[in-house]
């Protein structure tokens, strides 16, 4: 967009800084611990600054770094960082989230040092995720994610939070040792019995001898690692535990950026290396796909605790993403990177409203709530706004996404002549509408509530100043993007287009 001036190192510099402030918010013991937090945002904000300047780049594709790490009998592999119309959005995102969180939980006085450092070490992670272009560099910063997340669950969240923990960790480690199989498999078939390379341009390069076979195995083995984190049904029972369980932060950052590193990877890794094996899968994956929108949205009704609800339809939402992807098209691809982008900003909002839930009024339980929009008009309103972008309001970011997948997806059916299939978009919609409006007027509208106890009710408070910066940035940012969608558009359909010439 702007001709900026080079920063040398930039990519290392997005995974450093956070490092370096996860080592300096660890080692603040005794008294130093309550400036944890102030560390936090520093290094968050620095973070974000040089994010979005990367993304204001007119050429960002300049930032790539390449630097051989390991070469040695017949293995190659290489600490290279790169980003593209696909990772870019979500390095800004990931980058937003971490100082969003950081203002938030800016009231945290339980081991503020370690909180604030597995915040930040999560950071790492990610980015090291999101810009891997290499695949053994690719899986050492997935399971760098893990960790940190593990213990923010062990540590800092709920009562059954040791249960959920070991869950989410079983799972989605069994997910990603099937996918390091996949990744051995593609870098010494891509070899052909030479130097095994690691590199994605090696393994793009050699992907053109890969049999369909192979494609379509390999496929199986990636497609299970990606999809148990997205997740999808039936391996996403390990979703809800962990976010009920999860402090808020947590809840954020799992729904915001770390659910999309299983989308990312099913278009990073089987799109492109995996064509053949897409076209294979696709029917599997638009089964799997509706299975998880309307089980998703149809579990959401059934919830009591606002939480869980919440939880439920990232399911239904990502399911949504899968929709778009399964349709190997360029619009469906296009709107369901779009949608990842759009579920982070709205998840943050609503994850931190049903935090507030539990520290203003004591309970997340939307049968023991009632005309809260009375008594806690900011809440209620940052609530409203949530919902409202979440069942895809027109104006707001969500609808985009949600408009263009189910375009798409009326684009195959009709190709097809299947297109009756549209009706279960249409019905996950009506479903995401009735479990929005219906919490919405139990907890905030009719007659306050009598259920909670009186004490809750004579010191409740409203939002206090840092929680409506936080949630007051995520929905300035749900708005810019509702109302301006090619800001996200044009750079993720630089992106797009050029997968359609490989599929």
């Amino acid at each position: 967009m702007f001709d900026l001036p080079e920063i040398p190192y930039l990519l290392t510099l997005l995974v450093l800084i956070p490092l370096i402030g996860a080592i300096v918010a660890l080692s603040m013991g005794g008294e130093k611990q309550k400036y944890a937090k102030t560390v936090s945002i520093i290094f968050s904000a620095i973070t974000l600054v040089l994010a979005v300047y990367l993304m204001l780049s007119s050429d960002y594709g300049q930032y790539t770094e390449n630097y051989t790490w390991i070469e040695t009998a017949g293995l190659k592999m290489s600490y290279i960082l790169t980003v593209d119309g696909l990772s870019i959005l979500m390095v800004f995102l990931t980058a937003l989230l971490l100082l969003v969180v950081s203002i938030f939980s800016s009231h945290q006085t339980d081991k503020p040092n370690y909180f604030f450092a597995l915040l930040l070490a999560m950071e790492v992670g990610l980015m090291g995720v999101y810009m891997s272009a290499d695949y053994f560099l690719f899986y050492i910063m997935w399971e760098v994610t893990l960790i940190p997340m593990y213990f923010m669950i062990s540590w800092f969240g709920g009562p059954r939070r040791h249960y959920a923990a070991i869950k989410f960790f079983i799972y989605t480690h069994v997910a990603s040792l099937v996918m390091l199989i996949g990744i051995f498999a593609l870098a010494f078939q891509a070899s052909q019995g030479g130097v095994v390379d690691f590199s994605f341009a090696a393994v793009l390069a050699g992907s053109v001898a890969f049999s369909a076979t192979f494609q379509t195995l390999v496929f199986g083995l990636m497609f299970f690692g990606f999809a148990v984190k997205m997740p999808i049904v039936p391996f996403h029972t390990w979703l809800p535990d962990a976010h009920t369980e999860a402090p808020t932060a947590g809840s954020v950052l799992l729904a915001g950026v770390m659910l999309k590193m299983g989308s990312y990877g099913i278009i990073r890794v089987c799109l492109e290396a995996l064509p053949d094996g897409a076209v294979t899968w696709q029917p599997i994956m638009f089964v799997v796909a509706i299975v998880a929108i309307i089980y998703g949205a149809y579990a959401c009704i059934a919830q009591k605790d606002l939480k869980k609800m919440v939880a439920f339809s990232s399911i239904s939402h990502m399911g949504m993403v899968m929709l778009g992807i399964a349709c190997l098209s360029e619009i469906g691809l296009e709107f369901a990177i779009f949608l990842m982008f759009a579920h982070g900003l709205i998840t943050a909002v609503l994850f931190m409203t049903c935090g507030l839930a539990h520290d203003l009024f004591e309970t997340r339980e939307i049968p023991l709530l009632g005309g809260l929009a009375s008594k806690v008009p900011v809440y209620a309103t940052f609530m409203m706004f949530g919902f409202m972008a979440s069942l895809g309001l027109p104006g707001l970011v969500g609808f985009w996404g949600e408009f263009g997948i189910i375009f798409g997806f009326y684009e195959y059916a009709e190709s097809v002549n299947m297109i009756w299939l549209i009706v279960f978009c249409l019905f996950s919609l009506l479903l995401t509408a009735g479990y929005y409006l219906w919490a919405m007027q139990r907890t905030l509208f009719g007659r306050l509530t009598k259920k909670l106890p009186g004490e809750v009710m004579e010191h409740m408070r409203d939002v206090n100043k840092t929680e409506g910066i936080a949630m007051g940035i995520m929905c300035l940012m749900i708005a810019i993007f509702g109302l301006w969608p090619d800001l996200a558009l044009n750079i993720i359909s630089q992106y797009s287009s050029a997968l359609m010439g490989v599929i």
